[in-house]
């Protein structure tokens, strides 16, 4: 059973459904901009807003974190909302157990810049970063959502650069099938609280646009050819509607022969890890993160504890 904590996700995506059913004229996407309240304030994290090749960015820096490890983050939000600010504390809290640096690039919106603008700023943050001087082996890519889809992508759009490859993706929630055909769309109906078919068909609109196809791989990975691809780890919610987009997802991976993990956790909504600092299936999955990429980054255990460690202190002093 879900914990009264992790309630306040299922709650915010119900205020989401009434918003959707009732826009506000003015800002009919002004929810979302709160889309962060839900998250604890990780202590000891500093934040630094920086251009990144012209991309807008954020650097999430923990208290005692190795500096030359980096976590290039990719926020949800279906391409057509989220930020840097919404999403700051949620990357703070991973970026602190994992004992790095996290650099939070806000690509460009679909509503305004259909696809491929979003794959084309989360390449030019990743190449920002390697100018930079950071070692592409010493590096983690990390998104939830369509964030978690666009950390694939990037990967791709890299490799035709020629650029090298990050050391291991984290995809939370990672929505990857744009042709909407997992069956838990119709399974979990009743239980996702927001991500009802036809409000994803219509982010899929507005992020392909007039001339975009969903058999895109630049858009749609699930026909993309995933060989050489790092490790993937994929954490999923059991209530969610895209629970099948991370089912197809990892069979993909699985047959390009990539090292794939996936995690469902038992009554959870979309993105539940939104809810780090407050919820305990959010920290914990937080927790498997850290430990699952700290040593692919080349970061020993012990590292990776002191730094949740430290974490764990400063929520104990605020309660």
């Amino acid at each position: 059973m879900a914990s009264k904590e992790s309630q306040a996700i299922k709650d915010m995506y119900r205020a989401w459904t009434e918003a959707r059913l009732n826009p506000d004229p003015i800002d009919p996407l002004g929810h979302i901009d709160h889309w962060g309240d839900v998250t604890a304030e990780p202590r000891a994290v500093d934040y630094l807003e920086v251009d990144a090749n012209g991309v807008p960015a954020m650097w999430v820096v923990p208290k005692g974190c190795a500096a030359d490890r980096v976590i290039l983050c990719l926020h949800g939000g279906g391409f057509v909302g989220g930020s840097r600010y919404t999403h700051r504390k949620l990357f703070g809290h991973l970026a602190k157990a994992v004992g790095a640096r996290a650099l939070i690039a806000d690509y460009r919106l679909s509503y305004q810049h259909p696809h491929p603008a979003q794959v084309d700023d989360a390449t030019a943050a990743f190449q920002w970063l390697l100018d930079q001087g950071f070692r592409a082996e010493r590096m983690a890519f990390a998104g939830d959502s369509s964030g978690g889809g666009l950390c694939l992508t990037t990967v791709l759009r890299a490799r035709e650069r020629r650029l090298p490859q990050p050391a291991a993706l984290m995809l939370i929630s990672p929505w990857s099938d744009m042709e909407l055909s997992g069956a838990s769309y119709e399974t979990n109906h009743e239980k996702d609280a927001f991500f009802y078919r036809e409000v994803v068909q219509g982010l899929v609109d507005a992020f392909l646009g007039k001339e975009g196809s969903a058999k895109d791989p630049l858009a749609n990975p699930l026909y993309a050819d995933l060989s050489g691809f790092p490790p993937i780890y994929i954490q999923v919610g059991s209530d969610e509607t895209l629970l099948d987009d991370t089912r197809l997802l990892e069979g993909r991976a699985r047959k390009y022969g990539v090292e794939v993990r996936r995690d469902v956790f038992p009554d959870q909504q979309h993105t539940f890890q939104m809810a780090a600092g407050r919820a305990p299936e959010a920290d914990e999955a937080i927790r498997r993160f850290a430990a699952w990429v700290a040593p692919k980054l080349g970061l020993t255990v012990r590292e990776s504890a002191a730094a949740a460690a430290i974490d764990s202190r400063d929520r104990a002093a605020a309660l």
